[in-house]
């Protein structure tokens, strides 16, 4: 099913609540947007990512910290309501998870896993939102062709900084103080377990 604006009206957020649940809801410059919840091997790409940076990131462990991870918010900001697939926050900017449905506070990094059912709103849409919020860093994972966008803002407007490709270790804004394996990204198994 692609995306598509599904009112002539100002979307508002009983419209969102409307939409079932199997279902991704975002209200995008006064359109209500409707797309499907990720492929599994979408799923899987952000998961493993989110694994690879919240250890050394969000808890400290081999890494820096400083950083609080979301996998999925849902985000209003202004008029727009943003779900990215992962966000992150700078602990200076927000030193804790607020005991609420969503957040109003724009994160200082996204990332989108693009499918083709996405690719347009995230490229568009979704972009321009988080570059008028000021997010500092977006990444584009697309597990169909293996890759890797790094865009930081600059001056309002998106730069690419690197596009990776395939199973690459690479050290990318803002989390270069690790190496990444991106391999472990498009994999579809588990890794070697314990031995026995």
């Amino acid at each position: 099913m692609a995306a598509t604006g599904l009112l002539k009206k100002a979307a508002t957020y009983e419209d969102l609540l409307r939409v079932p649940d199997h279902l991704v809801a975002e209200i995008l410059d006064g359109e209500l947007y409707a797309t499907p919840r990720p492929a599994l091997r979408h799923a899987r790409a952000a998961t493993i990512l989110g694994a690879e940076i919240v250890n050394p990131f969000d808890r400290g462990r081999g890494g820096p910290g400083g950083w609080l991870f979301l996998d999925e918010p849902e985000l209003h900001l202004h008029a727009d309501i943003v779900v990215p697939d992962l966000a992150g926050w700078r602990t200076s900017r927000l030193p804790a998870i607020p005991d609420a449905a969503f957040l109003t506070v724009a994160p200082d990094w996204i990332c989108e896993v693009i499918s083709p059912s996405t690719e347009a709103i995230d490229r568009g849409k979704k972009l321009a939102i988080y570059a008028r919020e000021d997010v500092s860093h977006a990444w584009l994972i697309n597990p169909a062709s293996e890759t890797l966008e790094v865009m930081a803002l600059a001056s309002g407007r998106w730069t690419l900084l690197a596009t990776h490709v395939g199973a690459v270790v690479v050290r990318v804004e803002p989390f270069d103080a690790i190496e990444l394996d991106l391999s472990a990204l498009w994999t579809t198994t588990p890794g070697p377990g314990p031995s026995s």
